[in-house]
């Protein structure tokens, strides 16, 4: 069952916003997008874990989905779901703190660092980047790398049952038992879907992804400025290009944006002021789309628009 409730208003909108953004940009194909966009007519986010996780799952949210159950190569997105694990393996003592670590965790989500990235991925699985490996050892080595995945399993949200989240994120590219682990055809990617990523992102800011605390600790590491002279004084800045660009300098924005030469995605959690806040999760694909800095960004502004729309 999904964690939202599929809604006649909301789908009108949204097709009509799918419809806008064809016509707006024609080089984008209709299985090029995915889209996932929750609406919340209460309280039920961002308030610090005031609900408890059982009164708070409870709550179903109205939203609208298109492809939503689609798996894509996430990028920088899948640094989200390493950000909660992160959390959770320091809440059970399954790793320790350490300055470094701290350091690596605020950059892979602040500047979307793959260097610090990797430091993470190595933490939470016990294994390390370099040659490849002999076949028994090599067994053993991905069965360590896949602990993340056995997390989110663990959890038992349908929305996490086709996902793949076991690689690091690159600049040029894996190499030795990191290109090994990938698979000769690339089948062994990293993979998500919006709503799998909606969900995880709607329970960071509800307050019980892990805890109360360490969801608010997460949801201060998301945190984009829409400040002109902040955005300009950092040109890696996640809100450039992507559904930030798109909301009014009075918008209050939490995300996560990823990026490459053939994706261009974002994770977003907006408060406008006197309007309802939304959550909207937007996976565009092709090498067309990844160039795009528009697209994201008139998304953003229709659903801002149509916020303001809604009952």
């Amino acid at each position: 069952m999904s964690f939202f409730q599929r809604n006649d208003e909301l789908a009108q909108l949204g097709d009509r916003l799918l419809e806008q953004t064809w016509q707006r940009f024609s080089t984008l194909a209709q299985n090029q997008i995915a889209l996932t966009w929750i609406v919340y007519d209460e309280p039920i986010v961002n308030t610090g874990g005031a609900l408890a996780p059982e009164s708070f799952w409870q709550r179903s949210p109205r939203g609208f989905s298109y492809r939503g159950v689609e798996r894509i190569y996430p990028a920088s997105i899948v640094k989200l779901f390493y950000l909660v694990a992160v959390q959770e393996w320091l809440a059970q003592n399954m790793i320790g703190q350490s300055a470094e670590l701290d350091r690596a965790v605020r950059d892979m989500i602040v500047d979307s660092s793959n260097d610090a990235t990797s430091l993470v991925v190595d933490v939470l699985t016990g294994t390390t980047s370099g040659p490849e490996l002999p076949a028994a050892p090599f067994v053993t080595w991905q069965q360590q790398r896949n602990i993340v995945n056995r997390y989110f399993q663990s959890i038992g949200w349908p929305e996490l049952a086709t996902i793949n989240v076991n690689q690091k994120t690159w600049c040029d590219g894996a190499y030795g038992r990191e290109r090994a682990f990938l698979g000769e055809l690339y089948d062994n990617r990293n993979a998500l879907t919006t709503e799998a990523t909606a969900r995880l992102l709607h329970s960071i800011v509800g307050g019980v992804a892990v805890s109360a605390s360490r969801s608010q600790a997460m949801m201060s590491l998301m945190q984009r400025s829409l400040d002109p002279a902040d955005l300009a004084a950092n040109p890696e800045n996640q809100v450039t290009g992507f559904l930030g660009a798109g909301l009014p300098r009075s918008a209050r924005l939490w995300s996560k944006a990823g990026e490459t030469s053939t994706v261009r995605h974002d994770a977003a959690y907006v408060e406008l002021p006197h309007l309802k806040p939304f959550l909207l999760v937007v996976f565009t694909e092709g090498k067309a789309q990844s160039r795009n800095l528009e697209t994201l960004p008139f998304i953003a502004q229709q659903v801002c628009e149509a916020m303001g729309a809604i009952a």
